[in-house]
């Protein structure tokens, strides 16, 4: 686990993680989520248990801890222990307080999962807002006071936290 003291020459080497470099992540985790989670629910259910024509379907409560609950769990406690899920481990990208470039607390790593349904619901624009807001936080980070960061590469500003 990192932790960067408040405008030290460390923050000067980071970065805020743009749009499409966490669309990568999310899609590594979304994979990596279903080789988890697909071959479970097929030893329980077997395949006829896995129809997806449904928009929402639930087979039964081991479907419900798989499906919904472990996934939230595992989220939040790599975002609160190793700052990053498995996708952005593997794109050297880190999730920490706006503020302060310390690890999330379980409150923050929460109100961000929460975030992330309010940032879905309007088309998907609070996801979008990456793109375009000057320190690539979502609706999601704003929620939560967080954002994700990187190695400083160049061409985008680098990272400053709050004296708070």
């Amino acid at each position: 686990m990192y932790n960067v003291a408040m405008n030290t020459p460390e923050t000067h080497n980071l970065a805020y993680a743009g749009f499409w470099v966490r669309v990568g992540a999310s899609l590594i985790d979304s994979i990596l989520l279903a080789l988890v989670t697909t071959p479970l629910l097929v030893a329980i259910y077997g395949w006829a248990g896995l129809d997806y024509g449904y928009a929402v379907r639930s087979t039964g409560f081991v479907d419900i801890l798989v499906t919904w609950i472990l996934p939230v769990v595992a989220v939040i406690w790599f975002w609160v222990s190793k700052q990053a899920t498995p996708g952005k481990m593997l794109l050297s990208l880190r999730v920490v307080d706006a503020k302060t470039g310390q690890s999330l607390s379980v409150g923050q790593s929460i109100a961000r999962y929460l975030g992330y349904f309010v940032s879905t619901i309007p088309f998907g624009l609070g996801l979008l807002w990456v793109g375009f807001d000057s320190k690539k936080q979502g609706w999601h980070d704003k929620i939560a006071g967080t954002v994700v960061v990187r190695s400083h590469r160049g061409g985008t500003e680098p990272v400053r936290f709050d004296q708070a």
